[in-house]
């Protein structure tokens, strides 16, 4: 789903709802078609007759992720970037199913060094549904890089204002009253944004591994039941408290913040995203008028084959959750399907 904002275009972003597809994840390097295996098998994304598998995925934007590397020299994890373009840039433009390409993420590193390779990049996925860019920047990338690549993006929206940027940074929500939430790498990311004088810009807020629940890094859940055990993160009311807090702290937009959750269990085993958060972060994202809500990932919207303790890349680890639960506890909470 897309959605054009109230206020001018040249001002803010589109509202996007869309989750991740790990393009690793499920891939067949014969073909290297975007996959899922929702059921158990492996099914191409979009059939060859045109339409998303699985129709109640509808035709709603997908977020691939992660190309990696110097732009325009780019990989899938070791997918070559054409052969990926390739197969699956036209099939989502002929199926009309928008896309946006997802940069670096977890332990890898997206670099720009020059306005060619940013014109390379951009090219390859080039088509009428390519929405935009987003840029995950975690770790391991210097403040040199981060300030070239910002540069190399502000050069790019010039030539392409149509065109989505997104940055996707890690974030605390401190309830204590500190507003505590970006860390160095993000305050990096927004300064090097903001001096490169790049506009429209989304910050898409990580709202996942806060970490053991205190209220310097999350809203604490409340409840009978929870008075029995020991705290426990609110994974939904976090995830509108860190927007709060990147709003009062660095003056950003509510329209300029989006929200990305880990579904299920999360890699801190403690923070756990319910269908219940699912809900109240989607109203609170609707309420807000934040830029966008995404979710990790596709491929773990759907229960574990068997028993796994903590998080696990092909399912929620949510026991009695069935498959596309959180797609569709989303999209009734937005208000894009009907209950």
């Amino acid at each position: 789903m897309v959605l054009a904002s109230s206020a001018c275009a040249a001002d803010l972003p589109a509202f996007v709802y869309s989750p991740y597809k790990h393009l690793a994840m499920w891939n067949d390097p014969a073909s290297n078609r975007i996959t899922a295996a929702p059921g158990g098998v492996t099914t191409p994304y979009i059939t060859e007759g045109g339409s998303p598998f699985g129709s109640p995925f509808g035709r709603q934007p997908l977020t691939w992720a992660f190309a990696s590397g110097e732009c325009g020299e780019e990989h899938w994890g070791g997918q070559p970037a054409q052969a990926v373009a390739d197969a699956n840039v036209r099939a989502f433009a002929q199926a009309g199913i928008g896309y946006i390409i997802s940069t670096g993420g977890q332990g890898a590193v997206f670099t720009c060094a020059t306005d060619d390779g940013m014109e390379r990049f951009i090219r390859r996925y080039e088509s009428a549904q390519l929405l935009g860019f987003d840029f995950d920047i975690e770790e391991h990338q210097t403040p040199e890089q981060i300030a070239s690549l910002a540069a190399r993006i502000a050069t790019a929206q010039q030539r392409r204002p149509h065109l989505r940027m997104s940055f996707t940074v890690a974030t605390h929500a401190a309830s204590d009253g500190s507003h505590h939430s970006l860390n160095t790498t993000a305050e990096t990311v927004l300064a090097a944004v903001r001096k490169a004088g790049i506009r429209a810009y989304a910050l898409n807020l990580m709202v996942m591994d806060y970490g053991p629940a205190t209220s310097k890094v999350c809203v604490l859940r409340q409840g009978k039941g929870q008075a029995k055990g020991p705290p426990r993160c609110d994974m939904g009311a976090s995830a509108l408290q860190a927007a709060r807090n990147v709003h009062v702290k660095y003056g950003v937009p509510y329209e300029q913040i989006e929200l990305t959750a880990m579904i299920g269990v999360n890699d801190v085993v403690e923070n756990v995203f319910t269908l219940r958060d699912a809900q109240t972060m989607a109203r609170g994202v609707r309420r807000m008028k934040l830029a966008g809500l995404h979710y990790w990932s596709l491929d773990r919207d759907t229960p574990c084959a068997k028993p796994v303790a903590g998080a696990d890349a092909t399912c929620s680890t949510m026991p009695g959750v069935p498959a596309g639960a959180y797609r569709q506890a989303f999209q009734r909470a937005l208000g894009t399907v009907a209950p």
